[in-house]
C-alpha cells in the first residue's frame, strides 16, 4: 500500500501573496495546490489523504471564517492555519474556537508557517487514522444479528 502525499491548500486573493507562499510551501517539499477565493477551493476535487488549509481571513465574497464555517459540517473537517494582515484578538479566538490550528498575522516569518503547517499535517494524519478506526468498528458492528447486538450492548455497559 503506498502512501499518499499530503497537500497543503493555500487560498488567499492576493495573486503575489499566493505565489510566495506556493514557493516556500513547495520548497519545503509539500504538494501545493493554490486558489484565489474560498468558492475555487471548495469547487476542487477532495483529497484522499492527509490535508491542511492556508487560510487568508480577509478575501471578497466568502471570507476565510465563513470557509471554516461551511466546512465545520463537512464529514473530515481539514485542519485549517489562517493568515491575515488585518486581525485582531476577537477573530482569532474566533477561529481557534472553531478548530484552527493556528493564526498567523502578516508578515510573518516562513519557518512559523512551516512550523504550523507541519503540526496542522499531523493533526490531520491523526484526524483521518481515528475516521478510519471508527468507521472499521462500525462497519464490523453493521454485520452483527440482532440477537449480537444485544449481547454487545449488554457486555459494553457491564
Amino acid at each position: 500500500m503506498t502512501a499518499v502525499t499530503p497537500v497543503v491548500y493555500i487560498v488567499d486573493d492576493d495573486a503575489s501573496v499566493r505565489k510566495s507562499l506556493t514557493r516556500l510551501v513547495a520548497a519545503a517539499g509539500y504538494t501545493v495546490s493554490a486558489f484565489a477565493s474560498a468558492r475555487d477551493y471548495l469547487a476542487r476535487e477532495p483529497s484522499a489523504g492527509p490535508s491542511c488549509l492556508v487560510l487568508d481571513v480577509r478575501m471578497p465574497g466568502l471570507t476565510g471564517l465563513d470557509l471554516q464555517k461551511a466546512l465545520a459540517g463537512a464529514e473530515h473537517r481539514t485542519a485549517i492555519v489562517f493568515i491575515t494582515g488585518h486581525g485582531d484578538i476577537a477573530m482569532s479566538v474566533t477561529a481557534m474556537k472553531a478548530g484552527a490550528v493556528d493564526f498567523l498575522t502578516k508578515p510573518f516569518e516562513g519557518k512559523a508557517l512551516l512550523d504550523a503547517i507541519q503540526h496542522a499535517l499531523a493533526k490531520d494524519t491523526r484526524d483521518l487514522g481515528a475516521e478510519a478506526r471508527v468507521a472499521a468498528i462500525r462497519e464490523r458492528v453493521a454485520l452483527l444479528t440482532p440477537r449480537e447486538i444485544e449481547v454487545f450492548a449488554l457486555v459494553v455497559t457491564g
